[in-house]
């Protein structure tokens, strides 16, 4: 496998904050080294819920995890395990859910934090956090700067033709302050700015890259239902792909078919959404 692509997740973020506070991938759109679409989530727009449906491409009706609480290694065929059947190498840094979804459960705090295993049928490099002790005063979150360059790390050392990165502070951060406030503001901002950097040493080194978030969240920092602010996020594409018009609307579904396209990986038979990307 030749391609390479990193999808990277920034947990809970509305529509309208990226497009009003993500000056850097913004500005990516204006000179046209990006595109950014609209993209709803499945139902319900719970975090895990969410994961599990963007890797295997299937409804949590079908997989099953019917929230956070609800978590489970996943019986469906998902992106990790497709690249890895393509005969590419996979990488992921992102919270314990997502090994435990596509590796191994329970979670194992020694065994799971941190794993290079190259025989694995699904993650091969595994960089994981539980962010155990979370609540409303202590949002127990790394810097989102560290996880950004665990993966440059991973890449750089391992050669990942799939990479993914989750990160939790902005869905933490809107659940303590709400999306409609100074600190969001400044957070999403910051968030932003760090990002930035990382985009061009991705770039650099080949990658596509697609970046947005597993759902929304309201004016009460809430989500899980069908209203807008809780449903729909943005998504920025930086590559050569064609895709559809600006005014599309991504189906959540479509992500795990797309990246495999890209990628030149078998499409599994239950990911019936189609890719969005050409």
């Amino acid at each position: 496998m030749d391609n390479k692509l990193l999808l990277i997740i920034l947990d809970g973020v509305p529509y309208r904050n990226w497009r009003r506070l993500f000056g850097n991938l913004e500005g990516w759109v204006d000179a046209g080294t990006a595109r950014v679409w609209k993209v709803r989530s499945v139902l319900p727009s719970i975090s895990a819920s969410c994961y599990a449906s963007i890797h295997t491409g299937v409804t949590p009706a079908v997989h099953g995890c019917t929230g956070n609480g609800n978590v489970f290694r996943l019986k469906e065929r998902d992106v990790f395990a497709q690249v890895r059947e393509a005969g590419g190498v996979t990488g992921a840094v992102a919270h314990s859910f997502w090994s435990e979804f596509f590796n191994r459960h329970p979670f194992d705090y020694v065994r799971d934090i941190e794993y290079d295993e190259p025989e694995s049928a699904t993650i091969n490099h595994g960089r994981f956090h539980t962010m155990t002790g979370y609540g409303q005063i202590n949002q127990m979150t790394p810097s989102d700067v560290d996880l950004f360059a665990t993966l440059t790390n991973l890449c750089m050392r391992f050669g990942l033709n799939y990479g993914m990165l989750h990160t939790c502070t902005l869905d933490s951060m809107g659940h303590r302050f709400f999306h409609d406030c100074q600190e969001m503001d400044h957070a999403c901002a910051v968030m932003d700015e760090m990002l930035a950097p990382f985009i061009h040493k991705w770039l650099e080194a080949g990658y596509e890259i697609i970046v947005t978030a597993d759902h929304g969240q309201d004016e009460r920092g809430h989500h899980g239902g069908r209203d807008p602010l809780q449903q729909e996020a943005a998504l920025y594409y930086f590559g050569p792909a064609e895709g559809p018009s600006a005014d599309t609307v991504i189906d959540q579904l479509q992500l795990a078919p797309t990246i495999l396209s890209r990628l030149g990986a078998p499409v599994a038979d239950t990911m019936q959404a189609q890719s969005f990307l050409k």
